[in-house]
């Protein structure tokens, strides 16, 4: 066989195996796993090198507007691009419905946000915000015949806030449909009440963000999720885990036989409170919900990690600058409930877990592996065209070089930020070529690929193989009762 590129001299990892091979691609498919594979028009010397399935970013914000009005700071070009330098071969950011909004209308703006800028293959969850009768009747199902297989909701923020029942709809309509529901789970009474008090008191700094956001309204808001998702026999992914107490509750709810899932974040594993009480208003910076916790929760995430708690890994890029048309949009040193919640790190999500997980022995590279792209892939119903490296699937693939050492700057990101959270972090192992479909998206060090290059991606139905709901029902009768009148 001819093939349009040959990877040659790699070591391959998948979420299962590690071994030596060349990779020959033809067509943006892999088509062959062999030794000494010849008849190529292009070569890669992967030699001293790891061959990885490109990685799948499922938890971005790029070119959306807040419940308030403010827009991220990258667009779709900026934002996969920099997903690109970090190893990432497809994006799934949010679109984000505001009360008012219809689905539909939502589909064509990011529609036409993503395709003529995007370089990388992309889908979208949809934030859903104003459940209507229409919305869910007649909209849902229909930006699920179009590959929208998954939705999210808050149980915080009084403009994107569902009520529990607006919720159960949401959930019913995602089983009904196979798709997954995401859930950012955070006890708004409970934050509301903190901040009230906070500001009576004058407590305005940066470091109060955290204060206001107590590790019980998370744990809260997690244990009400799941338990409304079990109620009606319908999957639930958890968000943005910061505490060991919600990363329990959702093992706890694994073990009952329910439906859960759990992810966590880079800032949560590597960032802690400590880094909001900073000089004002640099504080700010590192605001973002949940708030950044302890020394000794990181910890415990990190064997949340290790234990499979977790099956995603992922960067919550939510990208504000430092200036007033982000962080600073309230004033040159704003209280902490007048800050736009959020960070960047799309481009070191990846490059981080690997330096501090894998080198440090914390995780082993199948691992590393499955947390960054496979089980993404899975879940959101794009395996195995995407994240792994298999006969048949998209050549969607990361060269990464394990000794290449970095010191992180501001400077060296390619996102469309003044600042990153991890500034001065000195991080050993880097993607140096990335591809999508077989086409050079990063090499060398240059960016290869062109704005448009990228093309949206239907993904299939949620697949529920594996998750049976007998022993739900036998533990709780409850559950059984409410998913069999629906």
């Amino acid at each position: 066989m001819q093939f349009d590129l040959v990877i040659r001299g790699g070591k391959i990892a998948t979420a299962s195996d590690v071994f030596e091979a060349d990779v020959g691609i033809k067509d943006g498919i892999i088509t062959a796993l062999a030794r000494d594979l010849q008849n190529a028009a292009d070569v890669i010397d992967a030699t001293g090198k790891l061959v990885l399935p490109g990685g799948i970013e499922s938890h971005c914000h790029i070119a959306q507007e807040s419940a308030t009005g403010a827009m991220t700071s990258d667009d779709y070009y900026s934002g996969s691009v920099s997903a690109a330098f970090g190893g990432n071969s497809t994006i799934i950011p949010f679109a984000a419905q505001h009360r008012g909004q219809s689905v539909r209308d939502v589909m064509r703006i990011y529609d036409d946000r993503a395709a003529p800028n995007s370089v990388l293959d992309y889908s979208y969850h949809l934030i859903i915000s104003d459940p209507t009768d229409k919305v869910i009747k007649e909209e849902l199902p229909e930006a699920f015949a179009a590959g929208i297989t998954s939705f999210k909701v808050f149980m915080t923020y009084d403009k994107l806030i569902v009520s529990d029942e607006q919720m159960l709809d949401i959930l019913v309509t995602a089983r009904e449909y196979g798709a997954l529901t995401m859930v950012h789970a955070e006890n708004n009474a409970m934050i509301k009440w903190m901040v009230g008090r906070l500001v009576d008191k004058g407590h305005t700094q940066a470091r109060y963000h955290a204060v206001s956001h107590p590790e019980a309204a998370e744990v809260e808001a997690i244990n009400r999720g799941i338990s409304l998702a079990s109620f009606v026999d319908a999957p639930l992914l958890i968000v943005h885990v910061s505490t060991d107490a919600g990363a329990r509750r959702v093992a706890e709810a694994r073990l009952n036989g329910q439906k859960i899932f759990g992810e966590t974040c880079p800032q949560y594993l590597f960032l802690e409170a400590s880094d909001l009480d900073r000089p004002d208003p640099e504080g700010t910076k590192f605001c973002c919900s949940p708030p950044l916790r302890n020394t000794e929760t990181q910890k415990a995430l990190w064997r949340h990690l290790q234990a499979g708690t977790f099956h995603l890994y992922s960067s919550d890029h939510a990208p504000y600058r430092f200036d007033e048309t982000g962080k600073l949009s309230s004033g040159p040193n704003p209280p902490f409930n007048k800050v736009a919640n959020g960070m960047p790190g799309i481009e070191m999500r990846a490059p981080l877990l690997f330096s501090e997980g894998v080198l440090k022995g914390r995780i082993s590279l199948s691992t590393f592996v499955a947390l960054t792209s496979t089980n993404a892939a899975r879940l959101f119903g794009i395996h195995p065209k995407k994240g792994t490296i298999a006969i048949g699937s998209d050549a969607d693939i990361a060269i990464w070089d394990p000794d290449e050492t970095r010191v992180v700057t501001a400077q060296g990101m390619h996102d469309n930020m003044d600042y990153t959270p991890f500034e001065g972090w000195q991080v050993t192992g880097w993607p140096v070529t990335v591809l999508s479909r077989g086409k050079y998206v990063v090499h060398d060090g240059e960016l290869k690929a062109k704005a448009g290059q990228g093309q949206f991606l239907k993904r299939a139905p949620f697949d529920t193989t594996g998750y049976t709901t007998e022993l739900a029902g036998e533990l709780n009768p409850a559950s059984n009762f409410g998913a069999q009148i629906l």
